[in-house]
Parts: C-alpha cells; sequence; structure tokens
C-alpha cells in the first residue's frame, strides 16, 4: 500500500488549460484575432505524430488557431529555415514550435536558434536560455516548468529547501536547475559521473529524476517524506504478447512507500508539458501583442 500522495499531473494540466482558455478568450476580445501556435513536424516519427496531432487538437480546444506544418522526411536545412523565417514574420502566430528530433541530416541547434525568442514556446533558444538563467522575463522549457508547478502546488513555497535533479539535458536538468535556483532552493545537479549516487540524493526534500532509465531510482535513495517528480518515461515488455507499458526513471511501487508525495508515470509530469505549451503560447500572444498579462496567475 502506498503511504506517498500521489500527485495527479492529469487533473492539474486540466486545470491549466480552463485558465489557458480563459486567457485566449480575453486575448481574442483584446487583439480582435486569436492567439496562434504554429508547430513544425520534419518527417515520419511514430511519436512525433502523436504528439502533433494532440497539440493541434489542444490548442483549438482551448480557443487558439493552430498552425500545422508539416515537411517530408528529406527537407533540406534551407527549406526549414525558410519556413521558421515566414512564422517568425508572421503576426498571426504567437508561438512556434519545431517538433524533436528532427531527421538526422538537419542541424536542430541551428533551427531552434533561428526562431523568434518572443515566440519560442519550447523556451530553447539560447536566448531563452540565457534570459533564464539571469532570472529575467522569457518564455521557459514546458516539462521543467510544468514540473515546477506540481511542486509548488503540492509544497508551497521552496525557499530553503534542498533538491537534487538527476540529469542534465537542456530539454528537462539545465532549466530545473535555474527553476529551483529561483524558487530559493539549495540544488545539486548529478548525473551519470556523480560518485555515491543514492547518497546525494538521500540528502533531498525534493528529487527530479530525467534520465531516461527505467526505474532507476529505488526506495532506499529517497529520504522519508521527500518530494519525488519523474520525469522519465520508458516504455517496457508488459505481460501477454507483444505488450508494453510505461514506468517512469523511478521505481514508483518501491519509493512510494517512503516519499511524501511522487508523480506516477504516466499520468503525472507527462499530461503537463502540453498543458505548459498552450499557456506559453498564450503569454506570448499577450507580450507580443503589448497586452498586459500576469504570468503569474498561469
Amino acid at each position: 500500500m502506498s503511504t506517498a500522495q500521489i500527485i495527479d499531473g492529469k487533473a492539474f494540466a486540466e486545470r491549466l488549460r480552463a485558465r489557458v482558455a480563459q486567457f485566449a478568450a480575453s486575448f481574442e476580445q483584446a487583439a480582435g484575432r486569436k492567439a496562434g501556435l504554429a508547430v513544425v513536424l520534419v518527417g515520419e516519427d511514430p511519436a512525433s505524430q502523436v504528439y502533433v496531432r494532440s497539440k493541434g487538437k489542444q490548442t483549438v480546444a482551448c480557443g487558439m488557431a493552430s498552425f500545422e506544418h508539416r515537411l517530408p522526411g528529406d527537407t533540406a536545412q534551407d527549406t526549414l529555415m525558410a519556413l521558421v523565417d515566414r512564422l517568425n514574420a508572421d503576426p498571426a502566430v504567437d508561438g512556434i514550435l519545431v517538433q524533436l528530433p528532427l531527421p538526422a541530416h538537419l542541424d536542430e541547434q541551428a533551427v531552434v536558434a533561428r526562431i523568434d525568442p518572443n515566440k519560442d514556446v519550447d523556451g530553447l533558444t539560447p536566448i531563452s536560455t540565457g534570459r533564464l538563467a539571469l532570472g529575467l522575463p522569457g518564455l521557459v522549457p514546458c516539462t521543467p516548468l510544468g514540473s515546477l508547478m506540481l511542486l509548488k502546488d503540492r509544497l508551497g513555497s521552496l525557499a530553503g529547501l534542498e533538491a537534487v535533479v538527476i540529469g542534465r539535458s537542456i530539454l528537462v536538468g539545465k532549466p530545473m536547475v535555474q527553476l529551483l535556483l529561483g524558487e530559493n532552493c539549495t540544488v545539486t545537479v548529478a548525473h551519470s559521473r556523480t560518485q555515491n549516487l543514492p547518497d546525494v540524493v538521500r540528502r533531498a526534500d525534493i528529487v527530479v529524476v530525467a534520465v531516461g532509465r527505467q526505474e532507476m531510482v529505488k526506495a532506499d535513495w529517497v529520504k522519508p517524506g521527500a518530494t519525488v517528480i519523474d520525469v522519465g518515461i520508458n516504455r517496457i515488455p508488459a505481460a501477454g504478447e507483444g505488450k508494453t507499458r510505461l514506468v517512469g526513471d523511478v521505481d514508483f511501487a518501491g519509493v512510494a512507500q517512503v516519499a511524501g508525495a511522487i508523480t506516477p508515470v504516466p499520468g503525472g509530469v507527462g499530461p503537463m508539458t502540453i498543458a505548459v505549451l498552450l499557456r506559453n503560447a498564450v503569454v506570448a500572444a499577450h507580450r507580443n501583442a503589448g497586452i498586459a498579462l500576469d504570468p503569474g496567475a498561469l
């Protein structure tokens, strides 16, 4: 029997989307047009196709305009850059997301850097990254911001708490560190080269795990009462021929006996990512149109 509180990311994401829809409606009234989110998909990656379809549906459901651009897998770098330039210049587009990963022949970093930082709803351009590091207003990567929202909803003020982030990717680990520092946490970054990793994790009041290794974090790694945010999504074989199931980077059954609160996989951080993307799009729309918006309200 689990003793930890299960952090319901699905329910939180639903509430966030409802607030986004309210702000999208007030934006439309003030600006005379819908806020617009453009998503670019290159190639036929099945997982990316599912994500893009879901993003499009949820964008429309929140009262925003969805612009989808699907390009063949052999699209040239110049063609993709030219599309990004057109979207940068299009006043109907407030947010631009290029679905990653891109096919191997394309320079992902160059494409991301080409996006107008004021439309960078993924928060991945060098300028967005710099703004986050400097504590300046800007658009923040969706998964870490969603994780922070869940933490603050559960714990209130995070000031003075000790946090360990396992993983140092530009998508999750590094921006998560900056967000936690911004909340006045004491933050340790752990990774594959960290010595005595269980001992490091055991100090933490907050553990955020984003490494892509199934059920790596065990119960005896976690301080009793700690809050555990599991960002990992790993597909593993399940009972029944050809069937699979999703698990996180945390041994959920074991850690839930020790932690004070934990996100499940699925149903924890995952639903937050698209909800925060929509939140970023409506924030960008207000900023780009010069319409006042308190980001704290979202």
